[in-house]
């Protein structure tokens, strides 16, 4: 997927220093854990592990630029609620009305915001693990289909009712 670099956004979720420990002393690594969206229903994540911070967030931008996938958004939330899970960690997407803004926790809330999603609800349940909610909220967009499909696989029109 071709992707313009000027229109995505960029979200570093997490930042570890990790040690690894020899004769001299210990020598220090940086992994960096990466969401990168274009605000219009695509992301992606990426994990990059280098010497130096800004070289491990460069990397963790580039995979993610090459991991994005699509979901389904209606106007500036979801079109309904999902599980997400990866591992240990469980991931609640819930629509929300207008103007209650993006109700979620350090990775759903990076994720949410790359998407474009103005408006939403969550809660992250399980471990706390960045890697792993990450990974189980991209689970539980991909599972969400958007309401133009599944209104064409029962043949039905779409109606959309007005969030309380």
């Amino acid at each position: 997927m071709q992707q313009n670099d000027l229109e995505l956004v960029e979200k570093i979720v997490h930042l570890n220093r990790v040690a690894k420990v020899v004769k001299g002393g210990r020598r220090f690594r940086f992994s960096a854990l990466v969401v990168v969206g274009d605000g219009k229903g695509s992301l992606g994540y990426g994990l990059g592990k280098a010497n130096q911070v800004p070289d491990a967030i460069r990397k963790a931008t580039d995979k993610a630029k090459k991991n994005m996938v699509t979901v389904a958004v209606a106007g500036s939330t979801l079109p309904f609620q999902v599980t997400g899970a990866y591992g240990a960690a469980r991931v609640l997407l819930k629509p929300a009305g207008a103007g209650t803004g993006i109700i979620a926790g350090g990775p759903v809330r990076a994720a949410m915001e790359a998407i474009g999603v103005k408006n939403v609800l969550t809660k992250a349940i399980g471990t706390n693990n960045p890697h792993n909610v990450i990974k189980a909220t991209i689970q539980g967009l991909k599972n969400m289909t958007n309401p133009e499909t599944v209104s064409r696989l029962r043949g039905k029109t779409v109606e959309y009712a007005e969030v309380k």
